[in-house]
C-alpha cells in the first residue's frame, strides 16, 4: 500500500474519532437510535468474528475449528477469565482434529 494512501487513511480516521467528541453535546439522537446502534455495532462485531475464527482462507475452516469456537464462546459467556477461554477454545479444536474431525 503506498504510503499515501495510509496517510489519507490515518488522517480520516483521526478525523472521524476527533468529531465524536465535538459533537457529543451538539447533537442528541434519540433514544431508539442509539438503542439501534449499540445492537448494529454487536451484529458487526459478532459477524467479523464468524468470518475470521470460521473460515480458513476463503474456505470454511472445517467443523473442528467450529466446534472450538463454539466451546471459547460458551466459556467467554459464562465469564471464565480469558486465558481459559483461549485454552479451551484451542484445546477442542486440537482434540478433534487429533481424533479425525476436519
Amino acid at each position: 500500500m503506498p504510503v499515501a494512501a495510509v496517510l489519507i487513511l490515518a488522517a480520516g480516521t483521526f478525523a472521524i474519532r476527533f468529531a465524536g467528541p465535538l459533537l457529543r453535546d451538539r447533537v442528541t439522537l434519540p433514544e431508539k437510535v442509539q438503542e439501534l446502534m449499540t445492537a448494529s455495532a454487536t451484529v458487526l462485531l459478532l459477524a467479523l468474528v464468524a468470518v475470521s475464527a470460521l473460515t480458513n482462507g476463503k474456505q470454511f475452516g472445517g467443523w473442528a475449528l467450529a466446534l472450538g469456537v463454539v466451546v471459547g464462546g460458551v466459556a467467554a459467556w459464562r465469564k471464565l477469565p480469558f486465558v481459559a477461554v483461549i485454552v479451551l477454545a484451542a484445546a477442542t479444536t486440537a482434540g478433534l482434529r487429533l481424533i479425525g474431525v476436519a
